[in-house]
Order: C-alpha cells, then sequence, then structure tokens
C-alpha cells in the first residue's frame, strides 16, 4: 500500500477519529478479565473552551490510555464535564439580562430551566474540541456533576456527613464575593501583595484623659469598632486596659480589652482596633471578649443603616475617603505610611471580598483530612513529582473547616429543610415533605446550593455509579492513575482523597501526576489582559476559526486563510510533549509547533520511502534474527531495542519529554538520517536478493515498532502510516496493537561498528564542506590511525564508505608514518585519526584567496566585538545577559580564526 505524497495533517486527522470510535476502541468493559488501569479526567467546566491547559492534560492522559490499552490493560478514560456554579449562573444571568430581565423576575424554576437549555445547546463545546485533539475517552459514560446519577451521589455524601457530625450550620466569618453575590471558599481567593497605605488613627479616651492610636489598611470598618485590644504585657497600654474610648464619626464608647493573641507589640502601635463583623481575626477576638459585631458593609459593598446616616449608601471606597477626611478634620489622623499588603481577591471576579459573619453550612475537615494525609504518608498514593508532597501536607496539617453552601440558584441545592413551627432542621436524602422533629408541613428548603467543588470530590467514585455496589465501581475503583494540573492541588486533588478515603474506606488513585503550567514563551502566564494567549485550535487548524462544528476537511482552512499555517493535532501534542518535563513550567514558542510538525513530516516521507521500496515483499512470519542481517541492519535494531525499553521506562516514571526525546532523537538521526541512507543502495539493487529482503524485512519491522512506540502521542499520523504497512496480525487499528516489548538479541558489537563508520562518514562530509571538495569528486584514499579494532570495523565496512562517502580505498597507516603526510585535511573520531591529501582534490589557489579573505572578516569582527567590550560605558550599562552574549560571540569567532588559520597552513604546505 502507499501513503499520499504529501503529509497534510487536517486531512490525516480526519480519517481516523470516527472509524475508533465505531470501532468501539475507546470502551472499556466491566466484564474483561485484563487489569483495570482507569483515568478520571479532571471535568473541565461546562462553560469551558479549549484552551493550552486542557490542552497539556489532554495530551498527557491521551498518552497513558493509549499505552496501557496497548500495553493489555482495560483502560477506562472517564470523561465528564462540570457544572461550573459561579461561572454558569453568571454566564446565563448576562444572557438573561440582554432580553430585558434577571432571574429574580424569572423566579427559581424558569431560571434552572434556562441554565439546562443552556448547557444542552451550547455546554458541549469542549467536549468536541478534545476530540478534535485525539482524545480516546469512553464517551458513552460521559457525566456530568449534575446528571441524576451524580446529583444522588452528592446528596447522599451530604447526608452522610451530617448523620456523622461532619457537615453542620454555624455562623463563621466567611469570604463575600459583592459581585458575584456569593459565599467563597478561602482557596477561591487570591491574596498578592500590592501597593497601599496604612493609616493610623486617634480614638480619644471617654474620660478624656488622652487618647490611644490604632493602625488600619481599612479605615472604612471603624465604623463598625466594638473594642481596642493590646497586649496585657505591653507596658504602654497597662493603665488603659479596662478603659472606654469614644469612637469618631459614631459616639459610641468601646473598651480597651486586653488580649494576648491578637496584638502584636512589636508591630505598628502596638494596638489593634477590633471589627468582629469584618475580619476573620477580629471575629476570634469578639468571640474571645463576647463583642458585639455590628455589619457596617452589605452584601452589596456599600455602607449600610448601622452606619451613621451621611455614610448610609456610599460605596466602601467612598466611604473610606470620607473616613479619612473626617479624621483629618477633627484633627485625629495621626499619619500616613505606604505599605503592602494583600487584600483577597475572588478568582472568579477579581473585586476584593468582603470578610463578613454568616450562617453557612461547614464540613469540619480534619477527620477527613487525616484519613487522606494517612493514605499519602502510606505510599498508597504517591504524588509526582515529590515536591508537591510537601506542598500537600502543609495544607492538610492545617486544613480548616470547609464552607461548603454557595448563594446561587444553579448547582446541587442543599437537602435541608427548615420548620417554621420549631425551627427545626431537616437533613433527608429524600426531599421532605414535613419537618423530622414536629412533624409540620410548614417546611422551606434552604436556598443555596453546595459548592462546586463537593460534588468535584467525589468524582472517582460517583461516576462509576457509587453509592450503589456496581461492578465498574469494583473494577474500576480505586483508579491507577490521577493526572491533573498542580494549581487544583487543593480544590481538587486534596477534596477527592478526602471524600475518596471517607466513603469507600479506600484511596481514590495509587499515583497523582500534577503537570506544570504552560506559559508563553517568555515564560508569562498566559491572559486575555496581556494578549498573551495561544490557541491551540488556531495552531492545530492555522486560522482564527469561529466555527469548528463542520467536519475537518481541506475546504475549511481554504475558507479561512488567515493565519499560520495549520500544524495538526499531532504537532501539537508532540510539542506540550517535548516539553512537559517534570516541576518545568512550559513555555510554549509557537515555531516550536512548526518544528514538530517538520519532524512529523520526516516520519511520513521516510515511511513513504520505505512503503515504495516493498516491492515483491511478503510479511516476514518468523523472527526477524533468522534473516541474514547486515551490520546496519542489526544495528538499527540494536537501537530500536534499547528504544523500546527507555520509553517504556520513560513513560512508567511520567518522564513525558524524555519518552518525547527518546524517540525524536532514534527517529530523526537513527532512523531517516542514517538507517535509510545506509539501506538505499541494497534497496535500489537487484544483486542481492537475501540482502534485500533482509533489509525490507528490518525497514518494516523498525517502522511498525515506531509507530507503535509514538501513537500514544501521535495518534492520528501513525494510524495512517501503519495501515499502509504490510503486516501478518489481524489488528483492525494500531491503537490496540500491543505495545512493544524488547527482544533477547545482542547486537552491540555491530552497533559499535555502525555507528563508527556513520561518524567516519560524518567527518569526510564535513571535510568536504570545510575544505570546498565537491561531494560528486571521488576521495582516491581515506589514511587511518587508530586501534586494530576500529581498523577492522572500517575494513569491513567500505562497501558503505565506498556508496556514501564516496571514499575508493582506506590506507591503514601508524602514526608516525601518518604524521609524515602533508596538505592534508584531518578528523578524529572515536579515537580514530582520518587524514585526507588535498592535492588534486581542491583548486589551491582559490581556496587560500578564500581562506585569507574569511580570515580578514573575522579579524574585523573580532575587532569590533573587542571594541564593545573594552568600552567602559557600554560594560557599565549594559545588562549582564547582553555582555554574556558578546564574550560567547568573541570565543566563538576566536575558535573560528584558529581552524581556519590551521586549515590554512596545512594549505601552503602544497604550495
Amino acid at each position: 500500500m502507499k501513503i499520499d505524497e504529501t503529509y497534510e495533517p487536517l486531512e490525516v486527522e480526519s480519517r481516523w477519529y470516527d472509524f475508533w470510535q465505531e470501532k468501539g476502541f475507546f470502551k472499556a468493559s466491566a466484564d474483561s478479565s485484563k487489569p483495570p488501569y482507569t483515568i478520571m479526567i479532571p471535568p473541565p467546566n461546562v462553560t469551558g473552551s479549549l484552551h493550552m491547559g486542557h490542552a497539556l492534560f489532554v495530551t498527557l492522559q491521551d498518552i497513558l490510555i493509549r499505552w496501557k490499552r496497548m500495553d493489555g490493560f482495560e483502560a477506562l478514560w472517564l470523561p465528564g464535564v462540570d457544572h461550573a456554579g459561579i461561572a454558569t449562573q453568571v454566564m446565563v444571568e448576562r444572557q438573561i439580562a440582554q432580553e430585558g430581565t434577571d432571574r429574580h423576575e424569572l423566579g427559581r424554576e424558569e431560571f434552572i430551566k434556562r441554565v439546562w437549555q443552556w448547557k444542552e445547546e451550547k455546554g458541549g463545546t469542549i467536549i468536541g474540541q478534545m476530540k478534535r485533539m485525539g482524545a480516546s475517552c469512553d464517551w458513552e459514560r460521559e457525566r456530568f456533576t449534575m446528571d441524576e446519577g451524580l446529583s444522588r451521589a452528592v446528596r447522599e455524601a451530604f447526608v452522610k456527613l451530617y448523620e456523622q457530625g461532619l457537615i453542620y450550620r454555624e455562623v463563621r466569618m466567611v469570604d463575600w464575593d459583592p459581585e458575584t453575590q456569593t459565599v467563597l471558599s478561602d482557596l477561591e481567593v487570591d491574596r498578592e501583595e500590592e501597593d497601599g497605605h496604612f493609616w493610623y488613627l486617634r480614638y480619644p479616651l471617654a474620660d478624656g484623659s488622652g487618647h490611644i492610636v490604632v493602625g488600619t489598611t481599612r479605615p472604612e470598618t471603624m465604623l463598625g469598632d466594638t473594642a481596642v485590644a493590646v497586649h496585657p504585657d505591653d507596658e504602654r497600654y497597662k493603665d488603659m486596659i479596662g478603659k472606654m474610648v469614644k469612637l469618631p464619626i459614631v459616639g459610641r464608647e468601646i473598651p480597651i480589652v486586653a488580649d494576648e493573641i491578637l496584638p502584636d507589640p512589636t508591630k505598628g502601635t502596638g494596638a489593634v482596633k477590633i471589627t468582629p463583623a469584618h475580619d476573620p481575626n477580629d471575629f476570634d477576638c469578639g468571640v474571645r471578649h463576647d463583642l458585639e459585631r455590628i455589619q457596617v458593609i452589605g452584601f452589596d459593598a456599600k455602607m449600610t443603616k448601622d452606619c451613621p446616616e451621611d455614610y448610609v449608601g456610599l460605596d466602601r471606597y467612598a466611604a473610606r475617603k470620607k473616613v479619612i477626611k473626617d479624621f483629618e478634620a477633627a484633627g485625629l489622623l495621626e499619619k500616613i505610611e505606604p505599605t503592602r499588603f494583600a487584600p483577597g481577591r475572588s478568582q472568579r471576579s477579581g473585586v476584593i471580598v468582603e470578610p463578613l459573619p454568616m450562617l453557612q453550612w461547614w464540613v469540619n475537615s480534619k477527620p477527613l483530612a487525616d484519613k487522606a494525609i494517612e493514605a499519602v504518608e502510606s505510599g498508597r498514593t504517591k504524588i509526582i513529582p515529590e515536591v508537591w508532597k510537601k506542598t500537600y501536607d502543609h495544607f492538610m496539617y492545617n486544613i480548616r473547616p470547609w464552607c461548603i453552601s454557595r448563594q446561587l440558584w444553579w448547582g446541587h441545592r442543599i437537602p435541608a429543610w427548615y420548620c417554621a413551627d420549631c425551627d427545626a432542621t431537616t437533613v433527608s436524602r429524600e426531599d421532605a415533605t414535613e419537618c423530622s422533629s414536629c412533624g409540620s408541613n410548614k417546611i422551606k428548603q434552604d436556598e443555596d446550593v453546595l459548592d462546586t467543588w463537593f460534588s468535584s470530590g467525589l468524582w472517582p467514585f460517583s461516576t462509576l455509579g457509587w453509592p450503589d455496589q456496581t461492578p465498574d465501581l469494583e473494577k474500576f475503583y480505586p483508579t491507577q492513575c490521577l493526572e491533573t494540573g498542580f494549581d487544583i492541588l487543593f480544590f481538587w486533588v486534596a477534596r477527592m482523597l478526602m471524600m475518596g478515603c471517607w466513603f469507600m474506606d479506600e484511596t481514590p488513585f495509587e499515583e497523582v501526576f500534577l503537570h506544570a503550567m504552560v506559559r508563553d514563551a517568555e515564560g508569562n502566564k498566559m491572559s486575555k489582559t496581556k494578549g498573551n494567549i495561544i490557541d491551540p485550535l488556531h495552531l492545530i487548524y492555522g486560522a482564527n476559526i469561529d466555527d469548528l462544528d463542520q467536519e475537518l476537511h481541506r475546504e475549511l482552512i481554504r475558507q479561512y486563510p488567515e493565519g499560520v499555517g495549520p500544524q495538526g493535532a499531532d504537532a501539537l501534542r508532540l510539542t506540550l510533549t517535548m516539553y512537559a518535563a517534570q516541576g518545568r513550567d512550559i513555555k510554549l514558542d509557537i515555531s516550536r509547533v512548526e518544528g514538530y510538525r517538520a519532524f512529523l513530516n520526516k516520519l511520513w516521507n521516510a515511511s513513504r520511502f520505505a512503503l515504495m521500496n516493498l516491492e515483491g515483499f511478503e510479511p516476514h512470519q518468523g523472527l526477524i534474527t533468522d534473516l541474514e542481517l547486515s551490520t546496519v541492519d542489526r544495528w538499527v535494531l540494536q537501537r530500536l531495542n534499547e528504544t523500546v525499553t527507555q520509553c517504556t521506562s520513560a513513560l512508567e516514571g511520567y518522564k513525558f519529554n524524555e519518552y518525547a526525546h527518546i524517540l525524536y532523537h532514534f527517529v530523526w538521526h537513527t532512523f531517516c538520517d542514517w538507517y535509510i541512507e545506509f539501506t538505499k543502495p541494497v534497496l535500489y539493487g537487484e544483486n542481492h536478493p537475501k540482502e534485500r529482503r533482509a533489509a525490507q524485512a528490518t525497514l518494516v519491522h523498525v517502522l511498525d515498532t515506531t509507530l507503535r512506540l509514538l501513537h500514544p502521542i501521535a495518534p492520528f499520523i501513525t494510524e495512517d502510516i501503519w495501515q499502509a504497512l504490510p503486516r501478518h496480525t489481524s489488528d483492525e487499528s494500531l491503537m490496540v496493537a500491543s505495545w512493544p516489548e524488547a527482544q533477547s538479541f545482542d547486537f552491540a558489537e555491530d552497533a559499535a561498528a555502525a555507528e563508527l563508520i556513520a561518524a567516519v562518514i560524518s567527518q569526510i562530509r564535513t571535510i568536504r564542506g570545510e575544505t570546498r571538495i565537491k561531494p560528486s569528486t571521488p576521495i582516491p584514499t581515506l589514511y587511518v590511525t587508530g586501534p586494530d579494532k576500529a581498523k577492522q570495523r572500517l575494513q569491513k565496512s567500505l562497501p558503505y564508505l565506498q556508496r556514501l562517502a564516496r571514499v575508493e580505498d582506506l590506507q591503514f597507516l601508524s602514526a608516525d608514518d601518518a604524521k609524515k603526510l602533508e596538505g592534508v585535511a584531518t578528523a578524529v573520531v572515536e579515537g580514530v585519526e582520518l587524514r585526507i591529501e588535498l592535492k588534486g582534490l581542491i583548486d589551491l589557489s582559490e581556496e587560500l584567496a578564500r581562506l585569507n579573505k574569511e580570515i580578514s572578516r573575522v579579524n574585523d569582527d573580532i575587532a569590533f566585538v573587542n571594541k564593545k567590550l573594552n568600552n567602559e560605558k557600554f560594560v557599565a550599562k549594559a545588562p549582564e545577559a547582553i555582555i554574556t552574549k558578546e564574550r560567547d560571540k568573541l570565543a566563538g569567532l576566536e575558535a573560528e580564526l584558529e581552524t581556519l588559520r590551521s586549515s590554512l597552513s596545512e594549505l601552503e604546505k602544497l604550495g
């Protein structure tokens, strides 16, 4: 069979995905006797579209699942999407706002219908895009965190934890997002330092005996102060403890209390204003001293009616300015200092969150965390790279209660009902119709929904049928690997470990591999603000395509001619794999995708060459070693054997980049650059049929094995080529063919001989290039000095030298005799000295003129660089990287000059 003359990635990739799906190759069966290998996809948001982070996890997980599927495992890659409570609700609210209404006007039931409608119409975008990347998920098992089965699992988990006393309702400080109007967990709040101010405010003592100065970064909260705290050992304030201060602007008298925890005598003034309703530390202090909580900032981030009249309704930052102005007018502003502080910002909206005391639902996480900690400490779950275990431990050993209620309508509604008659709370697996305490039917369900991560935490077992004991759960739980980004270690990984260990009494996964972040070529985080986002679909399709719902074919690109040419999914996958070193962020340079597209093109052309030279070939039924193999046949088989072992080992250790580099080197350098070159004369000739038969069999064997090894990274191109190969197996597809195993032969001696001859040919070609000997000009004699073993290998390989280097004969000399040769070009390779007499091979006068001209040019360049480096102003002002670059440039020029002078000296001997 043949393959197309030109490698067109989109045409190749359009041929195979539907074939794989229709044949059922992605499906996993609980009835299989094969050992299980399960990966649960990190469910992307239903609102999402494919970004480079998704492209990375799709690539790495698909590599693992395709490898294990080929290696004899019942491989399940279970897909799904997350309902993304906040993000989805915000998106649908924007949609209905354009219609001139809002969710409150629609009502809860109608609004939820609209969200489901949106989900059905537009919520599957990312799944289609993952398929275009080649994701071999078991799509028949696709789950959604709001589907019926998962909703049942969520309610079961909530009720069980409630019954065990681990879920409770309590007033605690929460992080409130004024933009999205919901509580956030502490993990959904970013705290990065930024510039701010520290205001020092004087609070007069109520008895008129003086004042006490407090410092704050949030002056507007002073309107809700209910105390000033000082350390009991702070000598400055011992006489003030118990006294009252008159709160400026408000006029309320508040106490000075002694607190051993919050005030630090070495910081600021040592006196701390206490606002229990607007700061978590102040809240705890208020509990210790039984202080009133006065909420002066509302859920809309505006000042409440509990403020003085002229503050009510002001935005919190407008109120800040007014507080400072009023303090200044009253002569109570001590001073203002610049400072760095880290306000909490919502990951969802970007606005600064407001700490508020609220009655919310909480999980006592510590008992769950203890089980998850033990799973990792005992080695039942291994975190890779290991550096992340320290981060995991720090979080888990210091875990805090988890706020799980959200003030949204989209999500799993909290299964709690409140009685209007007796105030009792009914928590039930089924929708309650009466109070479990008094039997009243005057009950109302909690308006809030659960944190999205609560349902996601159940993902490894809820997707397999829990709380029922299903065959899927028995076969595929626990899973073998969780592959995800390090940035959701706390959000998702830790919570899955807690939930899995608690409800299943077994860790949800044996290994956790955390990949790094994909950044731009300069190492910057990708963001819309910076304008440096790289769209994976644009790289694949080569145009700014807005609608990818049509079939993949060349006409698609013709309709969108602008932008970079199509690189294809395989090239993108290969690029990401090449970069995916453990513990290192990926700096993605688009040009590298084009480079790896060129690699695939080279593989295509090499495969096409092989297929065009298989005339009369029948697949070999026995061992490849039964054939009359040449030295280079044995050499490539030896290197292939090593490649198989190294690739398998790299995959077992999640060293994706090593796996890709090993294959890249073997395909490009060993197979394409050398083996094919070595075999061309044999394949083209008809005088040695057994040698030709062995070369053909070796070509097919090496290509077949290489395609199997490369398939997990680049599934489309490998399938396309593999289908054209002659073979004797009955496999319908490469993706269900067996993973290669290293064979037992040892061709180390042949490999060493072939490596030597390849290195010698390379050096001869270099000499030709440097001395301008035309490629068509034969070299009468190659003089060789070196060990006897090397001489024997070269003598045996003389036919290759004759064919590929145009060397007519070899002559072996002693070291002394070799030194007597004059006008020679010399090279050393693997302890062997090579010499070629130049007389008669080059135009002496022309080459001398050229070398002198080159020497003059290099001298000028050296002088120019030296002038720069000797310029004190340049050295003083230029960045260190620029200076280093110039010094490296100088060293390279000096080395080039030495080589040119040496060549000139040798040629002058011929004159």
